[in-house]
């Protein structure tokens, strides 16, 4: 696992989209769950959420689960882009924006690095 210290949970407003998302991904046991806040650096979403599933198949699992949950919470419409192949499924539920990976594509992308602008450790590819 990663040497995260704190949950991300901690930091989301409770009741909030982002805590929605957040704790679903807790749920459903991601791993190496990061968010990064976009305010200042991006106008595409308020925060964005990083996490790995073990195969393509808990990648899709995860994806469509968390789909389904922000619906049922009333926080509107979510597009999901690369579930037939579930390597890198991206969810948009508007001001947040949720990227999940196979440890090896996210280790390759390296999307923390990119958005955090630094801030953000680099992730080394899971163990199965």
């Amino acid at each position: 696992m990663s040497g995260q210290e704190a949950s991300p949970t901690a930091e989301a407003e409770p009741g909030s989209l982002h805590a929605l998302v957040l704790a679903q991904l807790e749920d459903d046991q991601a791993q190496e769950v990061v968010s990064i806040p976009l305010a200042g650096k991006s106008s595409i979403a308020d925060h964005m959420v990083i996490a790995s599933g073990r195969s393509t198949r808990q990648v899709a699992a995860i994806a469509q689960k968390l789909a389904e949950k922000i619906k049922q919470q009333g926080h509107g419409p979510v597009r999901l882009e690369g579930l037939p192949q579930a390597d890198w499924v991206l969810l948009d539920a508007g001001d947040v924006v949720v990227h999940l990976f196979r440890p090896e594509v996210r280790s390759f992308y390296n999307l923390e690095r990119m958005w955090a602008f630094g801030d953000a450790p680099p992730v080394a590819a899971g163990t199965a």
